[in-house]
């Protein structure tokens, strides 16, 4: 594999022919190499012909960390269970994700052979780009996440979200996102009439190699890979 670093994202190339795109959006504080190692885990075939995209989140100051700038895809507001948000710059993000399909659309990736990935912060805006897409993708995998859009998703589902796969996993021992977020995101999926799959991992905020390689196989699955 070859792999691109610009200012806004890691683009990981197959050995061969790109027929397939995984884009998968990092947590808060992160950035795009975070999940970049964990590529070889996943256990594709050499010849699979999947692109991995890690776009960056732009650096702005975060409300619950004293103002700081870090990268973030939102600023939050309050680390309750609610999860107050500031809805405008998750909405902004999401937009930046659909020119980025978009974009991979253009360049010859049908859109049933992206699948679009999210980690915590991340997650939350691949619940709203995924279901609000205009074309419907391969799936939605929602790592470690929390709906926090679900009125917004509501107002602009797309008319073909209820056949979108998604699976939704979450860590039991999660101190960051509590258990209960991830459960009620997979209630508001069921609620939209969709049918995602949920499994749960007895670890923290993080990602573990049993699950990485489920990831892989359902990956699989979707892509054909």
């Amino acid at each position: 594999m070859s792999v691109e670093n610009e200012n806004t994202l890691v683009q990981v190339e197959p050995q061969g022919e790109v027929r397939a795109c995984v884009i998968w959006l990092h947590g808060l504080g992160a950035d795009g190499f975070d999940f970049q190692p964990i590529i070889p885990y996943l256990k594709l075939a050499p010849d699979a012909g999947v692109r991995f995209i890690f776009p960056h989140a732009e650096v702005m100051p975060v409300t619950v960390n004293g103002g700081m700038p870090m990268r973030a895809w939102y600023d939050i507001l309050e680390m309750n269970i609610d999860r107050k948000v500031d809805k405008a710059s998750l909405l902004s993000s999401s937009e930046r994700i659909q020119h980025l399909i978009d974009r991979q659309i253009a360049e010859g990736i049908p859109a049933d052979k992206i699948v679009l990935a999210g980690f915590s912060q991340g997650g939350a805006v691949a619940y709203q780009t995924a279901l609000c897409c205009p074309q419907r993708l391969a799936g939605l995998l929602a790592l470690s996440t929390y709906m926090a859009t679900a009125e917004e998703i509501g107002d602009s589902l797309a008319t073909h979200a209820a056949e979108l796969p998604v699976w939704v996993a979450h860590g039991t021992l999660d101190d960051v996102v509590p258990l209960q977020l991830g459960e009620q995101a997979v209630a508001h999926l069921q609620q939209m009439g969709l049918k995602p799959e949920w499994q749960t991992y007895p670890m923290g905020h993080e990602v573990s190699l049993p699950q990485i390689e489920q990831i892989g196989r359902w990956i699989e699955a979707r892509l054909g890979a």
